[in-house]
């Protein structure tokens, strides 16, 4: 598959970005695992999504290497709670008309990464 972030271009990936955290701040599953305002998390996100679909290395030259795991280690990320964040990422990509063979793309990446988190029983 050619490079996702050039499929999906900057502003609909940012767009699904800010609504995936809008569905996320109502989800009494996840939303305690998140601060309160989540503009530093979604602009976070967006610079390691960029990098993470095949974009510009954003993140790694503002942060240095994502560390995913090591970063979520002071939360306890159940896999429930993974799920509940796959949930509202495929909301996410649906709302923003994702086509169905890159939507399943992105989920079978994040699923990878979303099982890579867990580091806590239910």
């Amino acid at each position: 598959m050619p490079l996702a972030y050039n499929e999906i271009g900057e502003e609909k990936l940012y767009k699904m970005i800010d609504i995936f955290y809008e569905y996320v701040k109502n989800d009494h599953r996840i939303n305690h695992l998140f601060p309160d305002d989540l503009t530093e998390t979604a602009y976070k996100q967006k610079l390691f999504q960029t990098q993470f679909l095949g974009g510009p290395n954003l993140y790694n030259e503002k942060y240095g290497h994502p560390m995913l795991r090591a970063r979520h280690i002071p939360f306890k990320v159940t896999p429930a709670a993974g799920e509940a964040w796959l949930e509202n990422m495929n909301r996410a990509i649906l709302d923003v008309g994702i086509d169905e063979e890159l939507r399943e793309y992105l989920m079978a990446r994040y699923t990878l990464t979303a099982k890579h988190m867990v580091n806590s029983e239910d």
